[in-house]
């Protein structure tokens, strides 16, 4: 389970920050005392819009950030005072994960494997088997650099689950993807749900929100505002679909500016 505590995360800006703000304050507090839990065995989605605080909330469950307040545990351990333990267990993929285009794909995951300290048995099994599912074998000895968009996309997939972790969090999971890479995305998503993983994502598509997650949180101005399954939050808004759910919420939110 990942259990979310009152966690607050306060950056301070730059000047330059400032300016491009256009904001006299120093300060910008990017998600305020967030509070959820995800458990095996389910799809836990963020929704919000861009700049609403999922990324920050994503890193800060992935040790990438300390939140300035509040608490996260990973399969039981504290993600600062057991760090280590916590990045054994997770997969985190964000845009931001940059693949070395003059490797091959083959190179690729079999440095990452020898990151997580994989026998050349594990990393061989665990290859085979991500290549397969996401039809990279055949192009597995090309660098990098002539691979497509979506094929870029899987393969940053199956690097980031090489270790075949028990915690599975994907920023923006389809952003940018064809409809069959993403369908494909989606569909592992699923898979890894009924092996029994804890899979967080955050999306700003209503679609993949309602299609694929077991709950959703939404996300505004960096508060959860309502958590549910999509029937509990529709009978909680009154509303018919997540959209409209979304959008009652997002009017009622009292001071937020997007």
């Amino acid at each position: 389970m990942v259990s979310v505590k009152n966690i607050t995360k306060v950056f301070k800006l730059s000047k330059k920050q400032m300016k491009k703000d256009n904001t006299r304050t120093s300060t910008k507090v990017a998600v305020k005392n967030l509070s959820f839990q995800a458990h095996p065995g389910e799809i836990f989605g963020l929704l919000g819009p861009n700049g609403a605080g999922k990324t920050t909330t994503l890193r800060c469950i992935s040790t990438l950030i300390k939140p300035t307040e509040g608490h996260v545990e990973v399969m039981g351990f504290d993600n600062q005072q057991a760090s280590s333990e916590v990045r054994s267990r997770i997969a985190f993929l964000t845009n931001e994960l940059k693949l070395d285009e003059h490797f091959t794909a083959s190179d690729t995951i079999q440095y990452f494997g020898e990151l997580h300290n994989m026998s050349q048995e594990e990393i061989h099994q665990r290859r085979d088997e991500l290549f397969d599912y996401f039809k990279i074998s055949e192009f597995k000895n090309r660098k990098i650099a002539e691979f497509s968009t979506g094929m870029k996309q899987k393969l940053s997939i199956a690097v980031s689950l090489i270790h075949d972790p028990e915690v599975v969090i994907f920023d923006e999971p389809t952003n940018g993807l064809d409809i069959i890479t993403a369908r494909a995305v989606t569909d592992y998503l699923k898979e890894l749900r009924t092996q029994g993983k804890v899979v967080i994502v955050s999306t700003h598509i209503m679609n993949v929100a309602s299609k694929l997650c077991d709950k959703i949180g939404i996300i505004l101005d960096g508060e959860m505002v309502l958590t549910g399954t999509l029937s509990e939050i529709l009978e909680e808004t009154k509303t018919d679909e997540l959209e409209d759910a979304f959008f009652k919420l997002y009017a009622g939110k009292e001071g937020y500016h997007g």
